[in-house]
């Protein structure tokens, strides 16, 4: 049998090195192989020096071409193209803003708050247009969400939105998914019927335990944390178990509480907990002293926190981390979940648009939050413009151009090209410049780690963390909302 088989050229591949003898390779289709120091030169200098095994590994995942290498490139284009179809296939998340109204005063919120509607909310038309865009998306599987301010606030906006997306999908005939974002404090019994009969999911944010959310999320002189909750209860028993998600976002006040906060989400049902870091973008970057924290600070509360979950999962209890599971969709499935932030082109404006109560569009939700301070250098036009108009705008274009990971600088030496990409909006919002080089960036410093955490992980795991790791990895049960 060994001397069957058929050493091929050398494919191209990356290597990331996790300590003095051992590396991780990734290949060009995003295969990994965990190899030693002299298995690595082997492959380079000699493959037909290794052992069979090995060879025969390295040659399913491509880093060898086999007895037809025309076959094995066809194929490794195949694959290639199967981890771009999520960013390629057209604009499949659609954001729209009805409104900047909000109630709360959170430190961490990115757009500046307004109590009043007078021109801070869409109009009728407005509304219109921006669903007429939203079919001009070529992707077959739509996502829908209404975000704020507290978009409960403008209910009618909403329904008149849902409204008119469902009629025109009677012709268009497309999947479609709505999402509504908000504090829930607003919500009441009419509404939750209307979202159950038009299959509406609802997201709000759990911070943690009533302490830390209500002084992450203040209102005055009243219980932020007790509110929530009541509408989670409310939205449940109308719209049923699963018709809440929860996000939180990590502060500084945060740090302390890393299993608090795990349990909290078990506490209340949820059996998914998305560990997310600030994102300093907008309104927020100007609390970095009281809000912020270190790279090192955050790693630290992510793996006590992780650990916290993989323990709930040991006792029988379902509990999928979000971050984790897109970390794993990325190394161990060649299906790829399109999350918007890891993506080579950039998601921005191509995976996902933002249509916002100021009358423009926006390539993400953090570009919008930008504007809010005063940097309105990301808008791709206005509502109502054709999609074409907005894909073809200088800006959507630079946005690409500076995305490729093969291409970019750093990022095309990088073992982690395949799962990542440069994050030009984060790139502006930190920088003031969307060309700033990769490695340069808070995104790139964040994810970097994340790759390697979880291949040393992965490296060493048993069987029980094995089968959560490939479970967690499947697209479905997390999204970008």
């Amino acid at each position: 049998m060994n001397a069957n088989f058929v050493v091929g050229s050398l494919l191209p591949f990356g290597f990331h090195r996790l300590d003095d003898q051992s590396v991780v390779a990734v290949s060009a289709a995003g295969d990994h192989a965990f190899l030693t120091q002299q298995e690595l030169s082997a492959l380079v200098q000699a493959p037909e020096k290794l052992e069979f095994k090995k060879r025969a590994e390295l040659q399913s995942k491509y880093f060898l071409t086999g007895k037809s290498s025309f076959g094995t490139l066809e194929l490794l284009r195949s694959r290639i193209a199967a981890r771009k179809e999520t960013v390629l296939a057209g604009q499949s998340l659609h954001i729209i803003v009805p409104t900047l109204q909000c109630e709360h005063s959170c430190q961490y919120c990115q757009v500046s708050r307004r109590l009043e509607d007078v021109g801070h909310s869409m109009t009728p038309i407005q509304i219109d247009a921006a669903c007429a865009t939203i079919f001009q998306s070529q992707a077959n599987a739509l996502t829908i969400e209404f975000q704020g301010g507290d978009p409960l606030l403008r209910f009618d906006l909403i329904q008149r939105a849902i409204d008119l997306i469902q009629k025109m999908n009677l012709e268009h005939k497309r999947r479609i998914r709505f999402v509504v974002a908000s504090t829930l404090h607003q919500l009441t019994s009419g509404m939750c019927e209307y979202f159950r009969n038009n299959q509406v999911y609802l997201s709000t944010s759990l911070d943690g335990p009533a302490t830390l959310h209500n002084k992450n999320r203040p209102l005055p002189s009243r219980d932020s944390h007790a509110r929530t909750l009541a509408g989670i209860e409310l939205a449940r028993r109308i719209m049923g178990p699963h018709a809440v998600a929860a996000l939180m976002t990590t502060t500084k006040a945060s740090l302390a509480y890393p299993e608090a906060i795990v349990d909290e989400y078990v506490k209340n049902g949820f059996t998914e907990i998305f560990i997310r870091p600030l994102s300093l973008y907008g309104f927020a970057k100007r609390n970095i002293k009281h809000l912020g924290y270190t790279l090192p600070e955050f790693t630290n509360f992510y793996q006590k926190a992780l650990h916290r979950v993989l323990e709930w999962n040991a006792r029988g209890t379902e509990l999928r981390e979000g971050t984790a599971a897109l970390i794993f969709n990325k190394l161990l499935s060649p299906f790829d979940a399109g999350y918007v932030d890891l993506q080579s082109p950039t998601g921005s404006g191509l995976a996902v648009l933002v249509y916002n109560y100021d009358g423009y569009v926006y390539p993400s939700d953090e570009a919008r939050m930008l504007a809010e301070t005063g940097d309105c250098s990301l808008r791709l036009g206005s509502i109502g413009e054709s999609l074409a108009q907005l894909m073809t705008s200088p800006v959507m274009r630079q946005l690409i151009e500076t995305s490729i990971s093969t291409q970019a600088v750093g990022c095309e030496i990088c073992a982690f090209n395949s799962f990542c990409g440069p994050d030009p909006v984060g790139a502006q919002a930190e920088f003031g410049d969307m060309r700033t080089v990769a490695l340069l960036t808070e995104h790139c410093k964040r994810y970097k780690w994340l790759f390697e955490y979880f291949f040393r992980k992965l490296r060493t795991a048993d069987d029980d963390f094995l089968d959560i790791a490939y479970r967690w990895a499947h697209p479905a049960g997390y999204s970008d909302a």
